[in-house]
């Protein structure tokens, strides 16, 4: 356990959505800190204006929300260490980076976009690292006052070592050296006054007292810039917890433009909140043991640093589909129905049918919400079925006798009075011992004529029930009439 207090932070940026590899960097920061009883913060971090999208400060909170990630500080409830919105931070990081140029470690640069271009355009065709040159570096005090007192445009930058290494130690990818010669002076404050990501990451990080930075493995090749802000400051750093990428299992990258979900995009397809954390919490951490399915407080339980993996984790639709049927079939039948009423609503179901009785075909079959209008497509209209269909090589039926039991049938239901469930089936299976088949070779021609598919919510007598008694004659007619063109 560690010795200091836990805190973690999730610092995602406004611009729009929330997508899985966010969703997981939040949760592990979140499981990290509640594992030893620490604290989790949110930051957000729009110090990049142009990528500023309105309303996505509010998908993040709905987002957490909705995952169970709550955050002990943040910009909607406080804490001691606000503001917790970059963009209010303004002031702060320019004093932290003045305080750098009187260390030497950093200067202002006044080259306009002509001149940098024409750095990029001179270096085309080169193998090495395209850096800057340092044309500001050695300008004279005097020459900075004359351009701050004109109001001339600057950026500061960060003045990087020229010779050595610098070395950080991540608790995933153990140690990480890079060459000083390769590292590019970096901007620390924009030309707008904002501070960079790299820069606000840092001071905000320190100032928040953050104890364990946990993000995407992408931010590898920064960490030695990041460090060397610490060392310059004279500040502790912080624990790194760099995590793996998430794929697809055709090994590209997870990508919104390649139509890859969001969070919420899996939400409103149907899965279920806790099933996606679940599921997101198992890309590249493992408890060390078979376990796949966790609530919150197991996850907290669970996780470890040691469990998380350095290679790639794989993004399977497939198997978060299975995660997510799991779960729909633990639900209190009532909480199923509250989900399933708007999917009901929008595959067109009468309310004169039984929904709770449909719910209670429908959720031993449902892995995902957003299935169940095709799957009840029939209760709302009898498909235009191919007769095929009645020929079942284990039922033992065929169209033949598939016609002469379904005349056989619409009798006996006729003249049925009690319409339910088990007076059906009773009444069917009655019949098949009368006639001395199989009772499958029955139910199955009546299954097929009420729904005129292969695969049901239900059985013959089960949907009988549901479309009422009118319904199942009407459609059993329907079917005599469609096997007598062709037999």
């Amino acid at each position: 356990m560690p010795d200091t207090i836990v805190r973690t932070r999730f610092a995602p940026s406004p611009t729009g959505y929330m997508h899985i590899g966010n969703l997981r960097t939040a949760l592990y920061g979140y499981l990290l800190a509640k594992k030893y009883n620490g604290k989790f913060i949110l930051r957000i971090e729009d110090t990049d204006q142009d990528r500023y999208v309105e309303g996505a400060v509010d998908v993040i909170y709905k987002t957490l929300a909705l995952a169970g990630i709550k955050y002990d500080e943040g910009p909607d409830i406080g804490g001691d260490y606000g503001p917790y919105v970059q963009s209010e931070r303004k002031e702060i990081y320019m004093k932290y980076a003045l305080e750098l140029i009187e260390k030497g470690v950093a200067y202002y640069c006044f080259c306009d976009k002509k001149r940098l271009e024409s750095l990029k355009v001179s270096h085309e065709g080169s193998e090495a690292v395209l850096k800057y040159d340092r044309y500001c570096l050695n300008l004279s005090k005097k020459e900075i006052e004359k351009n701050l007192a004109e109001k001339k445009p600057f950026v500061i930058r960060q003045k990087m070592p020229d010779t050595g290494t610098t070395s950080f130690t991540d608790t995933v990818y153990g140690t990480i050296t890079v060459n000083n010669s390769e590292l590019d002076d970096q901007i620390l404050i924009k030309s707008d006054g904002m501070p960079t990501y790299n820069f606000a990451n840092v001071i905000d990080d320190h100032l928040m007292g953050i104890t364990h930075v946990v993000r995407g493995n992408e931010y590898l090749s920064s960490t030695p810039k990041y460090n060397l802000l610490y060392e310059a400051f004279g500040w502790e750093i912080p624990t790194y917890v760099h995590l793996p990428l998430i794929l697809r299992p055709t090994g590209q990258k997870l990508s919104k433009r390649a139509g890859d979900p969001s969070f919420e995009d899996l939400i409103s397809m149907g899965y279920l909140p806790e099933a996606v954390v679940n599921y997101v919490a198992l890309l590249g951490w493992s408890p060390g043991t078979n376990q796949e399915i966790f609530s919150m407080d197991e996850l907290i339980e669970a996780f470890s640093i040691e469990g998380i993996n350095k290679a790639p984790a794989v993004f399977d639709m497939a198997k978060l589909t299975w995660m997510n049927g799991e779960y729909v079939r633990k639900l209190p039948l009532e909480k199923f129905h509250e989900f399933a009423l708007k999917y009901y609503k929008d595959a067109g179901l009468s309310e004169n049918i039984d929904l709770v009785k449909v719910s209670s075909l429908l959720q031993p079959r449902t892995e995902v919400f957003n299935a169940i209008p095709e799957i009840i497509d029939f209760l709302v209209k009898l498909p235009d079925y191919d007769i095929s269909l009645y020929t079942h090589k284990k039922m033992k039926t065929n169209e033949v006798n598939s016609l002469e039991n379904l005349k056989a049938v619409l009798p006996v239901l006729e003249k049925l009075e009690d319409w339910n469930n088990d007076t059906i089936y009773g009444t069917l299976t009655k019949l098949a011992e009368q006639l001395g088949v199989k009772s499958g070779q029955i139910l199955w021609p009546v299954r097929v004529a009420l729904s005129g598919k292969a695969a049901t919510p239900g059985g013959a007598s089960e949907l009988a029930e549901i479309l009422g008694k009118d319904e199942t004659l009407k459609r059993i007619r329907i079917g005599i009439e469609k096997l007598n063109k062709e037999v």
